[in-house]
């Protein structure tokens, strides 16, 4: 099942962030196919009106930290000093 479903309506692009399971939080692929879906849309004469919407009853929790903290060129103590 792809992270983002996109739809249709006219002159209505209907982006939809599929991932319920983890309330819809963004990891790289689903950034990615954000970027795309919004590209498409400008690039688009005949669509209007863009809607961003979650699935699952949520609509995002944000970044995906559980994604992001298994990326290698995340620094692991970016922001804290030792003491």
């Amino acid at each position: 099942m792809p992270s983002v479903e996109i739809g249709r309506r006219d002159s209505i692009l209907l982006v939809t962030i599929n991932r319920p399971e983890a309330r819809n939080a963004v990891d790289a692929a689903t950034a990615a196919a954000l970027v795309d879906a919004f590209r498409s849309f400008d690039a688009d004469e005949t669509l209007h009106v863009a809607v961003l919407t979650g699935a699952g009853g949520t609509f995002c929790a944000g970044a995906d930290l559980k994604a992001i903290a298994t990326l290698p060129w995340v620094p692991r103590a970016c922001c804290f000093r030792s003491r």
